[in-house]
């Protein structure tokens, strides 16, 4: 594919998932259409240059890598376009991105359905140790933060 095709290609997947954000925004938090399109244009923008960059540039640097790069310069307090950059992009809730990436999950997973037939029953271990451990070890580090700030 060539690289003209793959960023056209990237741009319609990048569009549709900031509909589907756009309306999990609306629906599950209230915040208008009209009001989230610019803060979803500059993350659907930021999505773009990362996919690009990840193909183009010949370092095993990842899509996402790029994204958080982009996205924690442009945040910055000393970069120009910090305050708009915040405004528009902070009227987008994190949990309405989650939805459209979780689907895509979910799909990626069904997709992969003999394989998981393969692993069988240690899959259901290796899910619960891991739940387990990020639940425990999160709710570890918020005592311990919690208690360090005196709040509890």
């Amino acid at each position: 594919m060539d690289r003209a095709t793959y960023a056209i290609e990237s741009l319609k997947m990048l569009i549709i998932v900031g509909i589907i954000t756009i309306i999990g925004n609306t629906v599950g938090y209230g915040i208008g259409i009209i009001e989230a399109i610019p803060g979803m244009i500059m993350i659907i923008a930021i999505g773009l240059v990362s996919l690009v960059l990840a193909r183009e540039v010949p370092v095993n640097f990842p899509g996402i890598a790029w994204a958080i790069l982009i996205a924690t310069i442009l945040a910055l307090p000393f970069s120009p376009v910090q305050g708009p950059f915040l405004e528009y992009t902070e009227r987008i809730d994190f949990l309405a991105t989650a939805t459209p990436i979780l689907a895509y999950a979910g799909l990626s997973v069904a997709m992969q359905a003999d394989r998981l037939k393969q692993i069988s029953w240690k899959l259901v271990i290796i899910t619960v140790i891991a739940m387990f451990g990020t639940f425990v070890g999160s709710a570890l580090i918020a005592e311990l933060i919690l208690d360090m700030q005196g709040i509890i």
